[in-house]
Formats: C-alpha cells, structure tokens, sequence
C-alpha cells in the first residue's frame, strides 16, 4: 500500500511549524488516519499535540540527515502502522539526502515550501543553492508575513527563475491570502514555423524543451550553441547546447543536445554555431533513453556571445 507524503520545507521561522500544527487542528484532515511526523527542525515555535487528536499522531524527532534511512523511516511508520506522513524538513539540508532513502511505497502527494517574504530575498542572495533545493519540486511556495507594500515581482522572478510550474501565493495575515497571477509568457514563439531562441533565452528554452518534450515534437527550432565531439558519438552526429547556471558557479554544467547532421566530422570541440534544425523525440545511445534529437537544416559558424553560460536571470 502506498503511503502519502505530505514534505513542507523552508528556513527556520518560515512558517512551517505554524502550518504543521493548523493542519493537524483540522478535523477534515485529522480525521482519525494514523499519522507518522518526522519533524527534522526546531525553531521558536513547537507543536502542541494537546491541540489536536493526538491519539492517532506519532511524532519522531530527526536531528541529522543521516538519520533519513531507508530502514529508519520503514521503522517509524511500521511501528505505528502510520496510513501518511508529514515531514516538517530542515532548510538547511539538501533534499536528495531523503528523497535518495525514501521507502518505495512512500509517494510524495504535495511538497509546499515557507517563506518569510520579509527575509527571502537576503536567503537567495546568500544561500541560493539552498533557494533553488527547496523550489525545484515545490508544487506551491508561500510567501507568508507579507506587506501590503510587498514587491511581488522581486519574489515573482526567483521562482520563476528556478520553476515555471511551482504556484506562488503571498499571505498578508490570517484569511487574507493572493495567489500571483503575473503572466510568464515564454521569450520565444513555439508555435512560429521555426521557433527563435535569443542568445539569452537558451537557459528558459531547454528548460521548457525538457518539461514538456512532447510539445516540441515535429517542431523546428534555431538557436546559438557551442559544439562538443568525440570518438563516442556516433557519426554525421554532434552535441550542441549551452553552459548553463541554476544557481551558482559550483552547478555549471552543460546541457547540450544531440544533433545529427551529415556535416559532423568538421566540426570542432567548443565550435559555437548556430543551429537550425527539426525536433524529434525518439530514443538515441547518447541519452541512453528517449530524448529530443535534432536533425540539423543548417549549422552555421558564429560568434560567441557575451556571456557563454545560460542562466535564467
């Protein structure tokens, strides 16, 4: 049977304790079903089980990521039969030390992230690793102890920055919640006959190529890369993308994609051209499994632009 997963992340004094404890007040939540919470962070606020049916709730306190075992977590929910589990997650912990160890039949159903909207924009520009951890799989970030005179865009852009899918909402007090409705029209036409990547929009372009892959099936696409080749691509094929930054320096990597094209042999490792070619998903031995190909129209020489490696802000 599986086991629901309800994640809340966020820093310390986020919010999230304050969320944990109203949830578990909630008769439509707390119903009665065995409860497992794994509360991995303690900050001013604690919970108060005696505010809530505490009977069917059972609480494990996680002081270290080490402890998010695989057999530490089947332990704590078989020893208390828990039907769901709340995590209240450390934000300063990666998240990969539990999604890596999580039991296979637990199935994350919502991941929110917490933030204080008063402080968030000095957490990005110190710890944005950690920024960008917490909101690449969060379904909804809020944004909680808002002012009125609140700058939406400035938080509106990190998200965005990091997700196209997370929703956003901006909490100013108790009831009185806004949801962002700040349009993300992409930089680029998917639906012209061939879709124009700016030199600055590659970053959001794969991005959204690899979110929804489908989309681009059939489509024809231009677009400044630099080239990579060696003896274990296949012939009449290249690699061709963009170094490109999440966060910070230490995430550089290049996100390139395979393109065929009779004219391969002469080209040359860190060659930048620009590429005019159809998409086609399909199955290639350099991804190992079911990714875009390109197949290329034209590969033109150009020049570099300035600046090489793609961010998303």
């Amino acid at each position: 049977m599986d086991i629901p997963v309800y994640l809340f992340t966020g820093f310390l004094d986020s919010g999230k304790t304050t969320f944990l404890q109203t949830t578990l007040e909630d008769k439509r939540f707390n119903n009665g079903e065995r409860t497992l919470v794994l509360l991995c962070e303690e900050g001013e606020c604690e919970l108060e089980p005696a505010r809530f049916s505490g009977k069917n709730v059972t609480i494990e306190t996680v002081d270290d990521p080490s402890q998010l075992t695989t057999a530490n977590m089947t332990a704590w929910q078989k020893k208390c039969r828990a039907q769901r589990v709340l995590v209240e997650y450390n934000g300063m912990w990666q998240l990969d030390d539990l999604y890596r160890n999580l039991p296979k039949n637990w199935v994350i159903y919502q991941e929110m992230c917490f933030a204080d909207a008063n402080t968030y924009l000095t957490y990005n520009a110190n710890m944005r690793s950690l920024v960008v951890d917490k909101l690449q799989s969060a379904q909804l970030v809020v944004f909680n102890r808002a002012p009125k005179t609140l700058d939406k865009m400035a938080l509106h852009k990190i998200v965005r920055g990091i997700s196209r899918r997370t929703e956003i909402a901006y909490e100013y007090g108790e009831d009185d919640v806004e949801y962002d409705d700040i349009e993300d029209p992409l930089p680029f036409d998917k639906n012209a006959p061939v879709i124009a990547v700016g030199d600055n929009d590659y970053a959001l372009w794969y991005r959204d190529l690899s979110e929804e892959l489908n989309t681009y099936d059939g489509k024809t696409v231009e677009f400044l890369g630099q080239v990579v080749v060696d003896r274990t691509i296949p012939k009449n094929c290249f690699i061709v993308g963009r170094p490109l930054m999440t966060c910070c320096a230490d995430d550089i990597r290049f996100a390139g994609l395979v393109c065929e094209w009779a004219g391969a042999d002469g080209l040359k490792n860190r060659d930048w051209v620009r590429v005019k070619a159809t998409i086609s998903v399909q199955e290639h031995p350099c991804y190992g499994r079911t990714g875009p190909v390109l197949t290329g129209l034209s590969v033109e020489p150009a020049p570099a632009p300035a600046e090489a490696v793609a961010t998303f802000y």
